[in-house]
């Protein structure tokens, strides 16, 4: 993998860790906040690689709120489990109340 690609995904690592929790916020939000706001799907490569990384990736959904990474996790609904831990509805594989609960890291970093 190239070295920029790799710096890329530390940089979406290190604002994932920056969630709060109870929180959530989007694969595109993400690349919106590092400068490279058509890069979601980049975003969303660096979030399946992140296991093992101690990344709060369940916090990272689509920019509806859908849980598009589930098929990520290990066990069927463990993206779900963990978010509802947080406090977090979750309904059809939707966050309920996403707005609610989104995290903008270009408002709050």
């Amino acid at each position: 993998m190239k070295s920029e690609t790799l710096n890329f995904f530390d940089k979406v690592y290190d604002v994932a860790r920056q969630i709060p929790f109870g929180r959530v916020t989007s694969y595109g939000a993400i690349a919106n906040y590092l400068g490279a706001k058509r890069s979601a799907r980049m975003v969303g490569y660096a979030m399946n690689g992140s296991h093992g990384k101690d990344i709060p990736a369940h916090r990272v959904v689509n920019r509806k709120g859908l849980l598009t990474g589930k098929h990520h996790f290990d066990g069927t609904n463990l993206m779900q489990q963990l978010l509802e831990n947080e406090g977090i509805v979750v309904m059809d594989n939707q966050i309920q109340d996403f707005d609610k609960f989104f995290w903008d890291p270009t408002k709050e970093l």
